[in-house]
């Protein structure tokens, strides 16, 4: 069987979703606000805490299935951060968003769509591959779980482009972030994310092929998140 290891999988924290929310807060704290991995933190600690009011109020089938899918897909952004502070290289799809996090001309939301889409693009699909091995299950008995936490982020989209989105001066039909905006979806990320979990769990007994096949995920998420933060105003 394939050792998952191999392509970084991540131990499950041993306080569960209470404690990833810990960490997420500390991080918070710590970081200047205009920072871009700070940006896409604040946007991730409120979908984290959402999922968490969920969890407590029985919206979940299985609770348990998906607290574990909500630690192992918070542990992989914060391997990410942990690597960079540790100065290792994190992922491909998250170098971007630590290379520019300064970068004066680069809007809040781009930091935060580049998260997202290193995020859900990368480690969620991972996180459910990390899940399955946890609980000894298919993807497919995870499926309720993971359009459930789907629910959680499409409820959240919304208030993340009407906090982050320029003014009505500057967001005109011809400035570039509406491209932006056009050309990301997160919905055609999520089932992208689905399937690459899939392939990943049916490779499970190629180990040569998955790891390739995961390396190719993350470098093209990594050029896809360069596009994202592509500067375009100077403040």
């Amino acid at each position: 069987m394939v050792r998952f290891e191999r392509f970084g999988e991540i131990a499950v924290s041993e306080h569960g979703v209470d404690g990833v929310l810990c960490r997420i807060r500390t991080l918070a704290a710590a970081w200047p606000e205009r920072d871009g991995v700070a940006v896409f933190n604040r946007v991730y600690l409120a979908v984290t805490e959402e999922v968490d009011r969920r969890l407590d109020a029985g919206h979940f089938a299985d609770t348990h299935a998906a607290s574990t899918l909500d630690v192992r897909f918070a542990e992989r952004y914060l391997a990410a951060v942990e690597a960079v502070a540790d100065e290792r290289r994190p992922p491909a799809c998250w170098r971007p968003l630590f290379q520019f996090r300064r970068h004066p001309g680069v809007r809040p939301l781009q930091f935060a769509l580049a998260g997202i889409n290193a995020h859900i693009g990368h480690d969620l699909a991972l996180a459910v591959v990390d899940t399955c091995r946890t609980l000894d299950c298919e993807p497919a008995e995870l499926e309720d779980e993971f359009e459930r936490v789907g629910e959680v982020l499409r409820t959240l989209e919304e208030r993340i482009r009407e906090d982050l989105m320029p003014g009505p001066d500057l967001f005109q039909i011809a400035d570039p972030l509406t491209h932006l905006l056009g050309a990301w979806s997160l919905e055609r990320a999520r089932d992208a994310a689905w399937s690459a979990a899939r392939a990943v769990w049916a490779l499970r007994e190629l180990p040569d092929l998955a790891e390739e096949f995961v390396e190719r995920l993350d470098t093209g998420l990594g050029l896809v998140g360069r596009c994202l933060l592509t500067p375009l105003a100077c403040r």
